[in-house]
């Protein structure tokens, strides 16, 4: 319950000092940080599984496309 107080007392300070429509466009900037912190999620999700599905190894350990597909057969 403290910590509803504590939001409502940062909000309330918030708007006091800076005013509502500032304040309005500091909550928009955190939606806009937290949707593209979601995307770049997503893009380094979809990198993986493209690497994965192409044989790409970033890790060091390049291998040929001769190598993998000599691999692939045994």
């Amino acid at each position: 319950m403290i910590a509803l107080y504590i939001c409502v007392l940062i909000i309330v300070l918030m708007i006091a000092y800076a005013g509502i429509e500032e304040t309005i466009r500091v909550f928009g900037y955190l939606d806009l940080q937290l949707r593209f912190a979601f995307v770049r999620f997503r893009m380094y999700l979809m990198r993986k599984k493209l690497e994965k599905e192409l044989m790409i190894f970033r890790d060091g350990q390049w291998k040929s496309f001769n190598e993998v597909r000599e691999d692939d057969q045994k």
